[in-house]
């Protein structure tokens, strides 16, 4: 499936303009429990599992991560970035129309954790729902929210990834529980008579299902097979970066522009040696690549708007400034969105 919305017209006073999404503020939160390498490593070693700093660091880039206490949820930390995006929004909960929750790790079965997070927040009759494309999430969740604004369905949409990601890890296994942490990050997109995002582009192809998945099912009351993640690293690597520059030129063309277009580029968090592959194949240099796997780790689904947060509350973004965000993930899902922030 490929994704690129025109904005359609409105009227006022008989005369048509068009509507617009715009980024009008964001949001995020980390688990206050930060584990370094040099913790995690120590913890690993009394499970009887061998690492070191360096060889995570070598291989992935990231030198830490937060994680959830067992009590905490995808809902409750999808709250807290929500609380601070309305704020930067300069809004209230009551003004929000739509709400979209990005994640892998649900706080239940049913119901979803966007309506999990709707009455944590006192929001009532609004459309909220959960979608579900791993890594890619977020950026899957931006444009479903950009088009119903687009299509006039809603004026204020909450959009929120939000992961607990260590609930899922096989802490036996050094390949992948050293990748991921958990966290949540939010954005209100509002419409707007001006262009914020401008194109979009989302992907998927079940084929590789298995490269990247977490293979365990509920039935009957008990989990049956591995609930676990399960990653072949090397296929993951080599697919993601393809898809990820080629989903960038296919934005990018969409839009019109080129690369050196971008200020900024946004994608998921997931591995320093990706992100950097993606940046040399657009010839963008690794200073215009918003960072925050090191402190971060993999947060899936949140990678993104926590990653974005991140860089305007430090004054990294500038408003009128263009970014691109592009993710990958299991399913195999990808996408990217350019954003004239």
């Amino acid at each position: 499936m490929s994704s690129r919305h025109e904005a359609p017209a409105s009227t006022s006073g008989g005369v048509a303009s068009p509507i617009y999404a715009r980024i009008a503020g964001t949001g995020s939160h980390l688990p206050p429990k930060r584990w370094s390498n040099d913790e995690f490593v120590a913890w690993l070693a009394e499970r009887g599992v061998q690492t070191s700093s360096d060889w995570i660091v070598d291989r992935t880039g990231i030198e830490a991560r937060h994680f959830a206490d067992p009590d905490v949820t995808s809902s409750d930390l999808g709250v807290q970035a929500s609380l601070q995006a309305l704020a930067a929004a300069g809004c209230q909960p009551a003004d929000i129309d739509l709400i979209i929750c990005a994640t892998s790790t649900p706080d239940m079965v049913f119901p979803s954790t966007a309506c999990l997070i709707q009455k944590k927040l006192g929001i009532h009759g609004c459309p909220a729902f959960d979608v579900q494309a791993v890594c890619s999430g977020f950026v899957y969740a931006l444009t479903v929210a950009d088009a119903l604004i687009r299509a006039g369905s809603a004026r204020r949409a909450l959009v929120i990834g939000a992961e607990v990601f260590s609930r899922i890890l096989d802490f036996n296994d050094r390949t992948t529980c050293v990748l991921f942490g958990d966290g949540a990050g939010a954005v209100v997109l509002e419409a707007s008579d001006r262009p914020g995002i401008v194109a979009s582009r989302l992907h998927a192809d079940g084929q590789y299902s298995d490269i990247l998945c977490t293979p365990g099912a509920f039935r009957g009351g008990e989990v049956l097979g591995d609930p676990t993640l399960k990653m072949d690293g090397q296929a993951v690597f080599k697919l993601a970066v393809h898809v990820l520059d080629q989903v960038a030129h296919e934005v990018l063309d969409a839009a019109g522009r080129t690369p050196d277009s971008i200020d900024w580029l946004v994608p998921h968090q997931a591995n320093i040696r990706i992100m950097q592959g993606t940046a040399r194949k657009l010839k963008l240099p690794n200073s215009r690549v918003v960072t925050t796997v090191d402190q971060h780790g993999n947060t899936s689904a949140a990678s993104i708007p926590l990653a974005l947060d991140h860089a305007v509350r430090s004054g990294t973004v500038k408003p009128g400034q263009s970014l691109l965000l592009e993710g990958v993930g299991g399913g195999f899902t990808w996408g990217a969105v350019l954003i004239d922030y």
